[in-house]
């Protein structure tokens, strides 16, 4: 009696630390090594496992395996659930039922009575299910003994029931912290990631404000070279730098900056058309990469003519300065160091780098020209000074916008909507230089009338207006996307019309929309004046809109998304409906719910609807009502007060 008493204390001493280390333990195989160590101080526990299943895929991994005869499997590998006539541990899992088998049995088991598959027959083999609240199977947990002299009572069974009870009530509270921390670490991957790419991209765009402040300023060739040296080295590794520049009038290659760890001087400082890699580059009219074996080759097929520089080379890129099919010249890096090798992304860099090189270059020639031809027309006619200012006026434009241009191709969302304006105002500049060139030979020639200097005005004085009508329409997409952001990055409550904002808030979407055959209709009430946040309004609507991009349609697949907004005496209901794929009961459950995607690696991150509550019942004071069925889309209708400036003002 006193020793049963013992027994039950320590029982009970028992489950009291398996349900302090279920809270205060991070780590399944740690949990379940210490349950190991606590069942061997009641019964005996030499051969003991525990097999976790996983319900997408029905595989198991033995996440903790003891045996005396048995190899220990990896608990990191899944294996494939086999059937309930093959294994016991499956029979357990699958019946959700306790199986206590003797030696005979498990020997006289099957239809033809040759045992169960694999493993070492036991004396005696003891597995309980692990199940869920669900009472769905989580794994099962097995105790055995090889020896006749040891055997498991029915008290022995009853105490192992008990405990694999408390193993799975705490093995949902490990795999849930587990789960949520690969989430975590999953996004924080992912956050850095995108933190590198940011950097990246800030980097790239640097450089690019630098060249084109270069082709703004009046530089020397000299000090543009070592200043392009300067600007490609912070984004890779350039200690071997060339610049190569064609003339096309001679048909001559000139090296006007050339740096070299082996060289001191570069071999030629000007040669012919068709010598040498930067010929080579230029009559590929595209960037190449090449190592010591392909350069090699190169030379023994007779790609290249009469090669010049070192041909010790590691890694070696060219890349070609062209603009509308009109070669400038090339940009070549190399590297001597084995441990320094350019890989294609590198490449595809240095390509970028080099054709907006060649944009500064064509606009400071276009510079010089400009500057060259507004001092023979001075010297020539003094009446064509007005002309002349319109000229200077017209370069002036010309830097700013092609400077802009070139800031904005980053923007990939905006570049798209502002690039037909930008498009026109090129195109009208382009035929004024052309113009221009024209009216310069004609006045050297001494043919200029005043008939052909009036129709030269005309020219500048169309182009201009052509030139005003496109920023101007450029700049009021730009403060649309501006107004947009602003609020989005402010937490303020400001006065504004619904229907005007969301019109606002559609436009900046355009870049998203454009290409996908979805249509976007908005039915607000005109009349609709709110005192609220705006920036969670534009929130909103952004995170609907892009979560049926992304989830509702595919990227061919037509659809059509409808916006409703109406007043209902001081509350507006928004109603969003899209026409895409929808979801199913299960998927519409956990939508709320963080980092749930069902497009986890394809540009969902899981936190678009979630962000879209919490805006709604936070910021807004209002709920969201969401229904959606398999191929019957997507709707929401939200609820939110008019004003929230009343409520912020009682609450501070």
């Amino acid at each position: 009696m006193e020793s049963r008493l013992n027994r039950l204390e320590t029982v009970q001493a028992m489950l009291l630390e398996l349900g302090q280390l279920s809270t205060s333990c991070g780590d399944i195989t740690e949990f379940i090594r210490a349950v190991h160590r606590a069942l061997g101080r009641i019964m005996y526990a030499a051969n003991f496992y525990v097999a976790l299943s996983d319900r997408e895929d029905g595989s198991v991994r033995f996440v903790y395996f003891v045996d005396e005869l048995d190899p220990t499997p990896d608990p990191h590998e899944k294996v494939m659930l086999a059937s309930p006539e093959q294994s016991p541990t499956a029979w357990v899992m699958l019946n959700r039922r306790k199986l206590v088998m003797t030696a005979a049995e498990h020997e006289a088991h099957g239809p033809d009575g040759n045992g169960w598959g694999q493993g070492s027959t036991a004396e005696h083999w003891l597995g309980c299910p692990l199940l869920d609240h669900q009472h769905e199977a989580m794994g099962a947990i097995v105790i055995q003994s090889y020896s006749p002299a040891h055997t498991f009572s029915d008290e022995d069974q009853a105490l192992f029931a008990l405990i694999a009870n408390h193993v799975s009530s705490a093995l949902q509270g490990l795999q849930s912290m587990d789960r949520l921390e690969r989430a975590v670490q999953e996004r924080t991957a992912l956050l850095a990631h995108e933190v590198a790419e940011r950097r990246r991209a800030e980097s790239v765009q640097h450089a690019l404000f630098e060249i084109a402040n270069l082709s703004a300023s009046a530089v020397d060739a000299h000090t543009l070279s070592c200043s392009l040296h300067r600007i490609v080295s912070d984004l890779m590794v350039a200690e071997n730098f060339l610049i190569a520049l064609y003339h096309p009038d001679s048909k001559e290659i000139s090296i006007p900056y050339f740096v070299d760890q082996m060289d001191a001087e570069a071999p030629v400082k000007r040669f012919r058309y068709g010598v040498g890699m930067s010929s080579y580059i230029l009559e590929c009219k595209q960037a190449r990469l090449h190592d010591r074996a392909s350069y090699a080759q190169l030379l023994a097929d007779g790609a290249i003519n009469e090669p010049l520089g070192n041909a010790d080379i590691a890694s070696w890129m060219g890349a070609p300065m062209l603009l509308h099919d009109q070669a400038y010249g090339v940009i070549v890096v190399q590297s001597y160091d084995p441990a320094i090798v350019y890989t294609p992304a590198d490449l595809d860099l240095l390509a970028f780098m080099a054709s907006h090189v060649a944009v500064a270059i064509a606009r400071m020639q276009a510079d010089r020209a400009i500057r060259k031809a507004k001092e023979r027309l001075e010297q020539q006619n003094a009446a064509l000074s007005a002309a002349m200012a319109a000229l200077q006026e017209a370069q002036s434009e010309l830097v700013r916008q092609e400077k802009l241009a070139s800031l904005g191709r980053l923007v990939a969302g905006v570049a798209h909507e502002i690039n037909t304006p930008l498009g026109i105002c090129v195109t009208a500049t382009s035929h004024l230089v052309q113009e221009l060139k024209l009216t310069r030979e004609e006045l050297d020639a001494g043919a200029m009338t005043e008939d052909s200097l009036l129709q030269f005005l005309d020219i500048v004085d169309q182009s201009l207006r052509i030139m005003t009508t496109n920023t101007q329409r450029a700049a009021a997409l730009v403060r649309s996307f501006k107004q947009v952001a602003v609020d989005q990055s402010s937490d303020d409550i400001r006065s504004f019309n619904l229907k005007t904002y969301l019109g606002e808030v559609l436009l900046s979407m355009q870049p998203k929309l454009k290409g996908r055959p979805v249509k976007v209709t908005l039915d607000c009430a005109p009349n609709v004046e709110m005192d609220s946040f705006p920036g969670a309004v534009s929130q909103i609507v952004t995170n609907m809109l892009i979560n049926s991009l992304v989830h509702g349609f595919e990227r061919e697949q037509g659809g059509n998304i409808v916006l409703k907004a109406a007043l209902e005496h001081e509350t507006v209901v928004f109603e969003y409906s899209d026409d895409g794929a929808g979801m199913d009961a299960e998927t519409l459950g956990k939508l709320f719910d963080p980092f749930f995607t069902t497009r986890r690696g394809s540009g969902g991150s899981g936190l678009g609807a979630h962000i879209l509550y919490n805006l709604v019942t936070g910021p807004l004071g209002g709920t969201v009502k969401v229904d959606s069925a398999p191929g019957q889309g997507l709707r929401y209708q939200l609820r939110f007060p008019r004003s929230r400036r009343r409520e912020k003002v009682v609450a501070g």
